[in-house]
């Protein structure tokens, strides 16, 4: 069955000293980026084999120069991809959601990033679903953050460019701005996601262990 929902993919070209800063902090630069490109990758293999009506990517920074590069564009050609706008990254969220409503008019919007590539097809076709019968989804990180958030409309989206980003406090704030907006939210479930080299350990364990991810974590050491 083919679910009535367009699944978008909020991305960051793995560019060496643009990705991935704090993880560089201990990896480097070009590891750093290596690492954020496998994750990419098999977050795009989880999205690409999930039944959707429609997969949609929005990113940002210039590909020529990311790690992967050319395994990224090959990837790429399944997706309708769109540039992020926007002054911040809230509103290049917000502006993704709405830019991602318009491939497909009338579909709800279910979104992840690049940082949870343990997501499978499975997780995100039961977070469709779920999405499916509710006005929003919020899957919140386990650093206060959230890694989904799907919207039954593009109007429920608008509310993010006001919550700040990167914090502990972005999941809890977005609940409330997304209730705030009338929405009936429905939490799924909880992930890890990766942004210092503390995060690293804890989701390679349950990632695929013929991922990128995995095997690019290994051969960092971390």
């Amino acid at each position: 069955m083919t679910l009535q929902v367009t699944l978008l993919v909020v991305a960051k070209a793995p560019v060496p000293g643009l990705a991935k800063t704090r993880l560089a902090r201990t990896l480097g630069d070009r590891v750093a980026a290596d690492v954020a490109a496998a994750a990419l990758l098999d977050s795009l293999d989880a999205v690409a084999a999930t039944p959707v009506v429609s997969r949609v990517v929005a990113l940002t920074g210039d590909l020529s120069k990311a790690c992967r590069a050319a395994e990224i564009t090959e990837r790429l050609a399944d997706f309708t991809v769109v540039q992020q706008r926007g002054t911040g990254f809230a509103d290049r969220l917000a502006n993704a959601h709405a830019d991602a409503a318009r491939v497909c008019p009338g579909l709800p919007v279910l979104q992840i990033g690049m940082d949870t590539p343990q997501v499978s097809d499975d997780l995100l076709a039961g977070t469709a679903v779920t999405l499916l019968g509710a006005d929003a989804v919020l899957g919140m990180a386990t650093d206060g953050g959230w890694w989904v958030l799907g919207v039954s409309t593009p109007a429920l989206a608008q509310c993010v460019r006001d919550v700040p980003m990167s914090t502990s406090e972005t999941g809890a704030l977005t609940l409330a701005a997304l209730r705030a907006a009338g929405a009936d939210v429905q939490l799924v479930a909880e992930l890890a996601d990766v942004d210092t080299i503390e995060d690293v350990g804890a989701v390679r364990r349950v990632c695929r262990p013929d991922g990128r991810f995995h095997r690019a974590t290994e051969t960092a050491e971390v």
